[in-house]
C-alpha cells in the first residue's frame, strides 16, 4: 500500500531516500528543503539544494520556508494531506504542530546508532571517536533532539580506511533502503516502536574548524581517525615546517605505518609521519590553494623526505 508523503531533506545524503520512496510507489505530495544559497564560481548564483534538484526532476512541488512555526506554514503543510512525513537531514526544527499534522506521524532517518551520537555530525564523530561501528535508524520524531522512539536500524562496521565521505555514502544508501522498509511496515500497520535507552547517550556537536589541526603527539590510530573523520570537509590539516608560503596542507587519506620518531617528523620518502606512538603514511592530501592529489604527485613538487617535519 503506497503512502501519501511529505519529504523533508536538504543535502546529498537525503537524495537516495527520496528517490527510493518514489521508486517504490509512494506518492510524494511535496518536498521541503532549505532555500538556495549563493554559490557558483563567483559566489553570486543561487544554488538549489541537492534535494531540490532531485525533486524538480521528479516533478514534485518544492517548498523552502524560512520557518515552520507560523499558522500559515502549518496550514500549508496540512493542505497536502500527507499521511506521514519523512525527514532526512532537513536542517530545520519541526515544531510540535507540524509533527502532529500527518495522521501517521513524522519519521526521521538518523545516521548513528541512537542514543549514541544524537545531533549534527554523527558520521564525523563516530569515526573521530574510534567507534567500531555506525549505522542508520528510523525513529518517530518528537520535539527532542533525536530522542524519538526507534522503529528500525541497520548497522555497519567502521574500518580504519573509511573516511567520513565513505561512511556518508554507504549510510545514505543503507538508510534509503531502511526507510523504504519502514514506510512499507507503516502502511500495513506493522511498524513497531521502541523507546531509546537512557544509557550511552552522546552528542555529535557540529564540527568546529578550530579542531581540525592535527595533533601529532597522539597515537597513530587516533591521528588516522581524526584525519579520516574530517575528510574531505573541513579537512584535518598540518603545516610544513620551514615553508613560508602555502605551508598548510590538508591530509585527506592515510594508513597506519611502521616507524617511530619525534611527533611530526617525516620518516622516509613516502610521507610516513611519526606520531606519539607509531606512525601513519599519507596517501592523499591537498596543499592550500591547490587541488587534492596523491602523495607521490605531491612529492614531485615538494621534496619532503627524511628530516622534514609537519607541525
Amino acid at each position: 500500500m503506497p503512502l501519501r508523503l511529505i519529504f523533508m531533506g536538504t543535502p546529498d545524503f537525503s537524495v537516495p531516500t527520496l528517490l527510493e520512496l518514489v521508486a517504490h510507489g509512494h506518492e510524494v505530495a511535496a518536498v521541503y528543503t532549505r532555500a538556495p544559497k549563493p554559490g557558483g564560481r563567483r559566489g553570486l548564483q543561487l544554488q538549489p539544494t541537492p534535494v531540490e534538484e532531485a525533486a524538480r526532476k521528479l516533478g514534485v512541488p518544492v517548498l523552502t520556508p524560512k520557518t515552520l512555526k507560523t499558522q500559515e506554514a502549518l496550514d500549508e503543510f496540512r493542505a497536502f494531506g500527507a499521511e506521514a512525513a519523512v525527514v532526512v537531514a532537513y536542517g530545520m526544527i519541526l515544531p510540535q504542530a507540524i509533527l502532529d499534522a500527518p495522521r501517521l506521524g513524522c519519521y526521521n532517518l538518523h545516521a548513528s546508532l541512537l542514543p549514541r551520537w544524537r545531533g549534527a555530525a554523527p558520521i564525523n564523530r563516530a569515526i573521530m571517536a574510534g567507534d567500531a561501528e555506525s549505522g542508520v535508524m528510523v525513529m518517530k520524531m518528537d520535539v527532542g533532539l533525536d530522542t524519538g522512539d526507534v522503529a528500525m536500524a541497520e548497522r555497519l562496521a567502521i574500518t580504519d580506511n573509511m573516511t567520513a565521505v565513505d561512511l556518508h555514502d554507504r549510510l545514505s544508501r543503507l538508510g534509503a533502503d531502511l526507510m523504504v522498509r519502514a514506510m512499507a511496515a507503516l502502511a500495513r500497520g506493522g511498524l513497531q516502536l521502541k523507546k531509546q535507552s537512557e544509557d550511552g547517550v552522546t552528542y555529535a556537536a557540529k564540527i568546529d574548524k578550530a579542531e581540525a589541526r592535527i595533533d601529532w603527539s597522539k597515537p597513530a590510530r587516533d591521528v588516522l581517525r581524526h584525519i579520516h573523520g574530517l575528510s574531505p570537509f573541513p579537512g584535518a590539516w598540518s603545516e610544513l615546517a620551514d615553508v613560508s608560503e602555502n605551508a598548510r596542507v590538508k591530509i585527506l587519506r592515510c594508513e597506519l605505518a611502521k616507524g617511530s620518531g619525534a611527533p611530526g617528523d617525516v620518516l622516509d620518502d613516502q610521507l610516513t609521519i611519526a606520531c606519539g606512538e607509531g606512525a601513519i603514511r599519507i596517501i592523499e592530501l591537498q596543499r592550500e590553494g591547490k587541488a587534492r592529489m596523491q602523495a607521490a604527485d605531491f612529492l614531485r613538487g615538494v621534496p619532503l623526505g627524511i628530516g622534514g617535519r609537519l607541525t
